[in-house]
């Protein structure tokens, strides 16, 4: 079967139904949540629009009221499954495209749209893998279940509803990441901090960012005090963008994935700095001292770095401070091999001397797969096969994906080696030439391992 030859016969077709998805803006939207719509309308969208290509398709769908849907082929009467796990959501476009953010404009053989990369794209190259073998008419002895998320960049509530409901494949992968493929993902811890001392200060509110794990693009102030001397020499010390409307302060700075903290430009920690001169709220002060110029822990002396998954990270994703109340959320990303409860210990004990709160929280333990396991061996044979690509090798990750959820999972694709990271920044994109190549990885990828019966 000469599947290179189909993909590109049918290349209009996908890039086609790729944008239709990619227009739809499939962000959390508490305003537009029902029963029927537990994340709201974008979203449940998005999922209606994949589970109605499909079932034109002929395939078996399912919605679980909302939460989740699957995809399925199933050519045998084996009850062993493949997962390949999706998600439909997108985190919030942010600021400063170039195109704009929900079009799915084609420049330069890429197409710019929020959700590109993250997870869109991924999951429209699966579906057309398993629709090319499904129309091939390839018999598998394991059933294939494409099984789409909704709420993967928030806390996972779709995918957790489904796996109240239904069985989960103990083996597969999720497309949410790169190639060759990832064999183990940090775990990830998320706090949300106030504190107990509240009171009159130089600012009415500071608030910035959106989401737990982006890093912070752009923040405002409103001041009560005069400081635009101060703040345009701040600016231009750190080389940044920003400006002063009226009693209104805004910082400019760079978007990137909570895994990679580093990468960005954390607008909020930078307004804290600044700040932190003239402000006595605890919070202010306490952003500027541990965090401003440090996503690793080096300042509360926490810092560790394995050999084999990297450091520990931590992201201010969200702040919103006033006089009277506050919120500022902490995204941290650790090894396999880090001590926890030495982390909780000291992490709580900083708190205390600085008089915060810890008012919300959660946890989640690395997931981990031995990279001399069948399953790595099988996808990376399958990704050597259409990149020739021996030069790269499986790896590990500070992001943390659907394939944790499996007993028996790895994230695979569909960012490929030398490409430009642009999940949750502004301008995200996916060349088409990636696209196509990855639906003939991911082909190779589901007959491997749901077997061809003979």
């Amino acid at each position: 079967m000469d599947f290179k030859k189909i993909v590109n016969q049918h290349q209009n077709e996908i890039i086609k139904t790729l944008q239709e998805l990619l227009r739809i803006e499939s962000v959390l939207d508490p305003s537009t949540i029902t029963k029927e719509m537990p994340f709201g309308k974008g979203i449940n969208d998005a999922l209606c629009y994949m589970l109605n290509i499909a079932k034109k398709d002929g395939f078996n769908v399912l919605n679980d009221e909302g939460y989740a849907g699957e995809i399925s082929y199933k050519s045998s009467n084996s009850k062993d499954a493949v997962g390949i796990l999706c998600h439909l959501d997108v985190v919030p476009a942010g600021n400063n495209w170039t195109y704009p953010p929900y079009e799915a404009k084609i420049v330069d053989g890429k197409i710019y749209a929020r959700g590109t990369t993250d997870d869109k794209g991924p999951t429209i190259a699966c579906y057309y893998a398993l629709k090319f073998i499904k129309e091939a008419n390839i018999k598998l002895k394991k059933e294939i279940k494409i099984i789409l998320g909704t709420d993967e960049e928030t806390s996972w509530r779709g995918i957790n509803h489904y796996l109240q409901k239904y069985p989960m494949p103990s083996v597969g992968f999720a497309p949410d990441c790169s190639f060759p493929l990832v064999y183990g993902e940090k775990g990830r811890m998320s706090f949300d901090l106030t504190t107990k001392i509240n009171g009159d200060d130089i600012f009415e509110y500071i608030k910035g960012g959106e989401r737990y794990n982006v890093v912070i693009d752009e923040v405002v102030a409103k001041l009560k005090v005069d400081l635009q001397k101060e703040f345009t020499e701040y600016l231009t010390k750190y080389h940044l963008k920003g400006k002063v409307e009226n009693d209104l302060y805004y910082i400019e700075g760079l978007a990137s994935h909570a895994m990679e903290p580093e990468k960005g430009i954390n607008a909020g920690l930078h307004m804290c700095n600044f700040l932190s001169a003239y402000s006595k709220h605890p919070l202010v002060k306490f952003m500027a001292e541990y965090f401003f110029d440090d996503p690793f822990f080096h300042k509360m002396d926490l810092a560790y770095s394995d050999y084999e998954m990297g450091p520990i990270t931590v992201n201010i994703g969200i702040i919103d401070i006033k006089p009277d109340s506050s919120r500022v959320t902490l995204d941290s990303r650790f090894p396999v091999r880090y001590d926890i409860e030495k982390f909780k210990a000291k992490f709580n004990n900083i708190l205390e001397n600085n008089h915060l709160l810890i008012s919300a929280s959660t946890f989640k333990e690395p997931h981990y797969v031995s990279p001399d396991d069948e399953l790595v061996k099988l996808l990376y044979e399958a990704y050597v096969k259409n990149t020739s690509d021996t030069v790269n090798k499986p790896f590990t990750v500070g992001g943390g994906t659907y394939a944790g959820v499996l007993k028996k999972g790895v994230a695979y694709g569909m960012g490929f080696p030398g490409e430009v990271e642009l999940a949750h920044q502004r301008n995200e994109y996916l060349q088409i030439d990636s696209l196509l190549k990855g639906i003939l990885i991911y082909i190779d990828a589901i007959l491997a391992l749901g077997e061809i019966d003979a």
